[in-house]
């Protein structure tokens, strides 16, 4: 990594000099050009930037981007973020995981990080399966799915990303296709503009092991009637022509086509991705083909308190009340506690 950056950075100078390892085809490359693409739109210099990683083919990220890096243990990343992040406020921090690394021995991990609410940024590549251990079912996978650990077809029930998020506290959720690197730099600008923990899950194709798991909700014959791109702000339409909606019928969600049966634009719910309640959210991230289409983009950004903001006020807070500069004060001041 270059010591000192005066010039600004195009996307591909975030690239490191290491050859990039994925299978051909994988998602993986995608989700690389977007990260290198958000970073050159938000001008960051490359020391201000450390991604950490666990076990998986995502976790290769570090090597392949010139900033601070750190390729961890399986499921740990997003704690090692959490030291770097406390250790080091300035720093952009971002932890690429996979579904595997993060929701199943990284479980834990996962859901403390949003309940803290801590400053940082965890892209999960979401393949529905482990890829680098061959092709077990990770717990993503869509139940009745045959594989290598599962011959007869899993019989476990699947985790949802998003519910999993918005359940353990989580104030910024977004979803998206690795299909579409315009919306994942979007998405990942937003991220660093929030203040607290971002996720962002990618619906990520494992060429090798679970190709097109995603294929009706990423094929460009389907994907209009599919996908539901969210915009703040902005009604929740979608369809080739614009021509369908999603609104709020008494407690429940349903599609309605514009222009049938007296059903117009004002009908349609306007997207607030800043809501403090997330039950509106967690609907969204509860549509699922083929009733709904899959909502995409960000769906919640909500404000809440920042736990390393809180934990460095504390520690300034206790330092201005303490006579002890440092150790070697507090070491030559005589007996340091008391028994009773």
């Amino acid at each position: 990594m270059e010591a000192i950056q005066t010039a600004a950075l195009k996307p591909r100078d975030y690239a490191s000099d290491q050859e990039v390892k994925w299978c051909p085809g994988c998602g993986d490359y995608a989700v690389h050009s977007a990260v290198q693409k958000a970073f050159a739109d938000l001008a960051l210099k490359k020391d201000q930037v450390a991604i950490i990683s666990g076990i998986g083919c995502s976790s290769r990220f570090p090597y392949y981007m010139d900033t601070y890096g750190f390729h961890t243990i399986h499921g740990r990343a997003a704690a090692v973020a959490t030291g770097v992040k406390l250790a080091n406020p300035s720093l952009s921090v971002w932890v690429m995981t996979g579904d595997g690394d993060a929701l199943a021995i990284g479980g834990n991990h996962f859901i403390h990080a949003q309940r803290r609410n801590i400053d940082m940024n965890m892209v999960l590549f979401n393949n529905e399966i482990y890829g680098l251990t061959k092709g077990q079912h990770s717990p993503t996978t869509a139940k009745g799915k045959v594989l290598k650990s599962s011959p007869l077809g899993t019989i476990e029930n699947t985790f949802s990303v998003g519910e999993l998020c918005l359940g353990a506290g989580g104030q910024f959720y977004a979803r998206v296709p690795d299909t579409d690197v315009k919306l994942m730099a979007q998405v990942m600008t937003e991220a660093y503009r929030h203040k607290g923990f971002a996720m962002i899950e990618v619906l990520q194709n494992c060429v090798i092991f679970n190709d097109k798991t995603h294929a009706q909700i990423t094929g460009k014959e389907s994907r209009a009637l599919n996908q539901l791109v969210l915009e703040h702000g902005k009604p929740m339409i979608f369809g080739a022509n614009s021509e369908k909606g999603i609104r709020l019928n008494g407690l429940e969600l349903e599609v309605i086509t514009l222009g049938q049966g007296g059903m117009g634009i004002n009908d349609v719910l306007v997207h607030d991705a800043t809501n403090k309640s997330n039950i509106l959210h967690t609907m969204l991230v509860q549509m699922r083909l083929p009733e709904f289409p899959v909502a995409l983009g960000v769906i919640r950004r909500a404000q809440s308190s920042v736990f390393d903001q809180d934990f460095l006020a504390q520690s300034e807070a206790q330092k201005s009340n303490t006579p002890f500069k440092g150790l070697n004060d507090l070491f030559h001041s005589g007996n340091t506690f008391q028994i009773n």
